[in-house]
């Protein structure tokens, strides 16, 4: 089979992927076939995307999502920081009845600022929304980012670094790309009447 024709064929299937799990073909897919090639961006979705599953089931959408969040504005990704910033605040408002805290807007637009900063912001947003056993998750996360020497041990450890590993892939892909931003990475972006809420509420705040 001719090359575009493979990555024609690896796109659609990855979109079909995209759009079964959150609800619309995301953005990064066309990219990540682009910059790896057909046969190893299905490979590496194969590999990861179960484990990333399984780490939403463990650890709940909120938590995972305020990880990958935290990962993204470290590596200077504004497509997976909003994709997974608009999942994060989904959740919260679907598990708190209420916006998240917004620091001093939101989340993705700490991209691009020093670590120092970013890990400000981030822990005074967690401990503000009451997220306080997230704070050492957050932290971690940070940790295992800023020095990928480090060796993981215990289990949520594991679960941490592979996400530092997981989103170093995505990040580098669509930023490489100036990949634009699109929807909320979680399934609850098919939750079009929670959609609407948040977006009221948004309206509604000054």
């Amino acid at each position: 089979m001719h090359a575009s024709m493979l990555d024609k064929a690896a796109v659609t299937a990855l979109e079909r992927l995209g759009t079964r799990l959150w609800g619309f073909p995301p953005n990064l897919m066309k990219p990540m076939v682009s910059q790896l090639g057909p046969v190893r961006a299905l490979w590496w979705f194969a590999r990861n995307m179960p484990r990333y599953q399984r780490t939403l089931r463990v650890l709940g959408p909120l938590r995972t999502h305020l990880l990958c969040v935290t990962i993204s504005l470290l590596n200077g990704c504004a497509y997976c920081s909003h994709g997974h910033t608009y999942a994060f605040e989904l959740v919260f408002l679907r598990e708190h009845g209420k916006l998240f805290q917004r620091c001093p807007e939101s989340l993705e637009t700490l991209c691009g600022l020093p670590p120092a900063e970013i890990r400000m912001h981030m822990l005074e947003a967690a401990q503000q929304a009451g997220l306080h056993d997230d704070v050492r998750w957050v932290d971690r996360a940070m940790r295992l980012t800023l020095s990928p020497g480090q060796r993981p041990t215990e289990t949520d450890d594991l679960r941490v670094a592979h996400l530092v590993r997981m989103f170093g892939v995505l990040n580098r892909v669509t930023i490489a790309d100036k990949t634009p931003p699109d929807e909320a990475h979680d399934p609850i972006n098919k939750d079009e009447d929670l959609k609407r809420h948040y977006q009221e509420l948004q309206a509604e705040t000054p």
